[in-house]
């Protein structure tokens, strides 16, 4: 069946997450964890759902991004689109007129990703697998078919990538079936936003530890002080033999991040996330070379703009980890290419999920990287934030701090009706009473 597209709908779905100060951080302080939701009806009644994150206000800006992509995408037939996919990303990323917004980057891209992500969702609908699934069981060809090389084959070719997948065949069946015996490791955020009070951080902690948690992210950069305090707080919560992370957010210059983390190195957190702007790749390279003695390592990857700026991270060995986004990069297809990439430079990766939607995608993406591509789990987790779960039809779930393998067919990317309806901005009742107070 070809499946013609025969429609696009985008909305604009926010949850006011800010009463609470949840997803709040350095340079965040206020986020209503939102999406831009994208549903594809077919000719044969199927449907494809996609998003991607945002934090509240500018929303309305990426529903519109989707809308001009729309006409690339209504009236083609998921075999057409899948059968060439390479050229189906480069036809939406490479627009004559609407490149110039990026290129490969910002909002045109955050529209990118969620038109994508809800084509993979169709097709793992299809095929009756999960996202990962379909991946898995993919001909290493099929897979780098999907992938754009353009301008990364400097670093990794169509060959190495094959090279890459075919080798990693060997135990191939176990790996898959250590992931749905125990599932993937997690670490969890949930615990220490910045806008906790000490009392609800501590309790939060308890109950974690109660819950099997063993790794904790702590949010810095407000306060150096505070930093200190809570970051010692955290420490005496989890003990010595946990493992503690540290994420800044973009708060600092590059020498202001290196005396910073250097302060708080007595809490010997396993990493520093975003300690200066996400852009400046020769800025975190000082950074990790700087903290390198201490034994802290740089990890960013979240507001990454696309496989180039991956590749040159990758390339002025600026990260030790890396951390992967569903729906900053543009969607699967160029997932893929930065974990083969990561792979290649032998840097763990370490998905980012703190956002409505983001664990139950990229939960998919790291386990294709585990079973088919990295076969390692030394020193690799995937993020985990405990809010807004229960607005998903398949949504994530963890166990013993493990994220339990996805087994419902789709990217796991839809979203209940009745919550879309009430969610929506600004229309939805949630907003209307917001808005009306």
């Amino acid at each position: 069946m070809l499946q013609k597209i025969t429609n696009l709908t985008v909305r604009d779905v926010r949850f006011p997450t800010s009463l609470e100060q949840h997803g709040s951080d350095a340079m965040h302080t206020d986020p209503d964890y939102s999406a831009a939701y994208v549903v594809l009806d077919t000719d044969s009644g199927l449907k494809g759902f996609g998003l991607t994150f945002t934090l509240g206000k500018g929303t309305e800006i990426v529903v519109r991004a989707v809308q001009a992509l729309a006409g690339l995408v209504v009236g083609k037939s998921l075999q057409d689109i899948v059968s060439n996919f390479r050229d189906f990303y480069r036809l939406l990323t490479s627009d004559g007129q609407m490149r110039w917004l990026g290129p490969e980057k910002g909002v045109i891209h955050l529209a990118t990703a969620a038109v994508l992500n809800a084509v993979w969702d169709l097709w793992a609908r299809l095929e009756g697998k999960p996202l990962w699934k379909l991946l898995v069981d993919m001909d290493p060809k099929q897979v780098v078919s999907c992938i754009d090389f353009r301008y990364i084959t400097d670093v990794l070719t169509e060959e190495e990538a094959l090279g890459i997948l075919v080798n990693a065949k060997e135990g191939k069946q176990q790996r898959e079936d250590l992931m749905m015996s125990q599932g993937y490791p997690a670490y969890t955020t949930s615990c220490a936003w910045l806008g906790y009070s000490d009392h609800q951080l501590k309790q939060l902690c308890a109950d974690a530890l109660q819950n099997g948690w063993t790794r904790f992210k702590v949010k810095v950069g407000a306060d150096l002080e505070d930093d200190i305090r809570r970051c010692r707080l955290i420490r005496q919560m989890i003990g010595p033999s946990n493992t503690l992370m540290i994420d800044a957010n973009q708060r600092w210059d590059v020498a202001e991040a290196i005396s910073w983390v250097t302060r708080l190195a007595e809490v010997k957190p396993l990493w520093i996330e975003e300690p200066t702007s996400p852009d400046d790749i020769l800025g975190h390279a000082a950074i990790s070379k700087a903290l390198a003695p201490l034994g802290i390592g740089v990890a960013s990857g979240e507001q990454c703009h696309n496989r180039v700026m991956f590749k040159q991270f990758l390339q002025a060995s600026a990260l030790q980890f890396v951390q992967i986004d569903s729906c900053r990069l543009g969607s699967v297809n160029e997932n893929l290419a930065v974990l083969l990439m990561a792979h290649k430079f032998k840097v763990p990766v370490c998905p980012h999920a703190g956002g409505v939607g983001l664990c139950e995608l990229v939960q998919h993406l790291i386990l294709f990287d585990y079973i088919c591509v990295s076969a390692d789990l030394s020193g690799r987790m995937c993020e985990y934030v405990d809010h807004l779960h229960e607005h998903f039809t398949s949504p994530a779930v963890i166990q013993n701090a493990h994220y339990l393998t996805p087994k419902d067919p789709g990217y796991s990317c839809e979203m209940l009706e009745s919550s879309v309806k009430r969610h929506e901005y600004p229309e939805g009742d949630v907003w209307k009473l917001q808005l009306n107070k």
